[in-house]
């Protein structure tokens, strides 16, 4: 006994030097006899390595149908290719992998902004598909639509137990392999990875925010729905029961900076996940997230030193032209500018908040979603 489903992931070829990939056609996705058996459909899945490894929900006509309904634009539009091997990302195929992850119907637009967000220049997604660094897609959700879709922003935002949080993320990285090509062990080259290739994604606490959102410190209105893509290299808990700014930031600091990472080689964007609490003590203390970004930025200046041998090489290469030469006494700053430290607040209760490293050469991008 078989269902039918629609082919969900393999990369139709696609002309990677299109002007214009928007006005390409990569037709529409095939129809394929699939086991009705749940356990026959996981193992069929993973052996053509349409899955992440995890149960999936078969995409048959009916269930993309209805998430296709969720968008005016029409199945075949290729919403973007994809690296690294130029996969054709249809507004079809993107329904197809979000129906394979669990996605609710009206999940869908959220999706296509992501993807489209992906493929910015300054995402540098060839990069993150391929690295041997543990990369993965980060998806921050903003405006109304992260409470319309029940995107968690409280306690465990970054953890399990929220629909939206565990499928957005996961669609997102099936996304990746399943039509960027990135598959592990082969052109995804994560030496260890990370369980964010699963799934990465949260909101923003608005509610506990002292400060203006993420959003709209990048110039979106504050109704405005966004989400904002990360290539992040996984997460550091930070916990302090600090209840003076000057001292919360100063171990903030301490904990950023560390000559294993690569934001000190590149000077990269890296990111913090305040808790409620930690958001508060600051704000308390009259500190806008502009300042707070500025004396992060002084307070995790690091000793090029402390780098390898070899390391500190590859940063008087990659910063001379910002720094000047480059000896054992010059002090790093962990980006180029303290504008570049990412800052959300999110989570629940309790003193802990969360340190992101960013991945190399890529920068975040943060798109409208069109409901």
């Amino acid at each position: 006994m078989h269902d039918i489903a629609r082919l969900a992931c393999e990369s139709t070829a696609a002309n990677a030097q299109a002007a214009d990939p928007a006005r390409a056609s990569s037709g529409r996705a095939a129809l394929v006899e699939v086991p009705a058996d749940a356990g026959e459909l996981h193992r069929f899945f993973h052996e053509r390595r349409w899955s992440d490894g995890l149960p999936v929900i078969p995409p048959t006509p009916e269930s993309v149908a209805r998430m296709l309904r969720h968008t005016e634009r029409a199945p075949g539009e290729v919403v973007a290719l994809l690296t690294p091997t130029y996969g054709a990302a249809t507004v079809e195929r993107i329904a197809i992998n979000a129906v394979i992850a669990g996605c609710e119907p009206d999940y869908l637009p959220v999706l296509i902004a992501a993807t489209e967000a992906m493929v910015a220049p300054e995402f540098n997604l060839q990069s993150v598909q391929t690295t041997t660094n543990p990369a993965a897609v980060w998806l921050i959700v903003n405006g109304p639509i992260a409470q319309r879709l029940m995107v968690n922003a409280g306690g465990n935002c970054l953890g399990s137990g929220a629909l939206a949080n565990a499928t957005l993320g996961r669609a997102l990285r099936l996304i990746q392999q399943n039509i960027g090509g990135a598959q592990p062990g082969d052109t995804d080259r994560a030496t260890q990875g990370q369980p964010g290739k699963y799934t990465f994604c949260c909101a923003e606490n608005v509610e506990e925010n002292p400060w203006e959102p993420l959003h709209v410190e990048r110039g979106f209105a504050a109704q405005a729905n966004t989400v904002t893509v990360v290539g992040a290299l996984g997460t550091w808990n930070i916990y302090t029961e600090a209840k003076d700014a000057h001292d919360l930031l100063r171990v903030i600091a301490d904990t950023m900076t560390f000559p294993a990472g690569s934001d000190y080689v590149f000077g990269g964007e890296p990111w913090l996940v305040l808790c409620p609490e930690h958001a508060r003590v600051l704000k308390q203390d009259g500190l806008s997230k502009a300042e707070v970004k500025r004396q992060l930025w002084e307070l995790s200046k690091m000793a090029a030193r402390r780098l390898a041998a070899k390391d500190l090489v590859r940063t008087q290469g990659a910063r001379r032209a910002e720094l000047g030469e480059i000896g054992p006494d010059t002090l790093l700053p962990i980006t180029v500018r303290p504008e570049n430290i990412s800052i959300i607040v999110a989570g629940g209760e309790g003193n802990h908040s969360t340190y992101i490293p960013n991945c190399g050469l890529s920068r975040s991008v943060t798109r409208a979603v069109a409901l």
